[in-house]
């Protein structure tokens, strides 16, 4: 019995090193986007990385992606810049691999 109690732990801690794993890539993937489109946008220093934390909190709205791509798409439109959603979510997949290996090296 204390073997599959031992189990259980190791797969609830596996879990939750999983999850949170993710949710600091997800949030490294956005700060990266928001400094992406902040470049496009002109923006530097203090005021692309404000901008990069306004991304990072609008996916907070709701679960998915679909919020950062409406925001940065919609700040793009505000300031005449021409990006499709297609292009948004294939630099959102680079920026989610960069992410990826940053939080890797992060945790060694």
């Amino acid at each position: 019995m204390a073997t599959f109690d031992d189990r259980e732990k190791a797969f609830e801690k596996k879990f939750e090193h999983d999850e949170q794993f993710r949710f600091r890539a997800e949030m490294r993937r956005n700060k990266l986007l928001g400094l992406w489109a902040a470049d496009l946008m002109g923006l530097a220093g203090d005021e692309a990385e404000a901008y990069a934390r306004q991304v990072v909190e609008a996916d907070l709205e709701e679960p998915g992606p679909e919020d950062v791509i409406r925001k940065v798409k919609a700040d793009f439109e505000a300031n005449g810049i021409e990006k499709s959603d297609r292009q948004i979510r294939r630099q959102l997949d680079e920026c989610l691999a960069e992410a990826r290996e940053q939080v890797m090296s992060e945790a060694e």
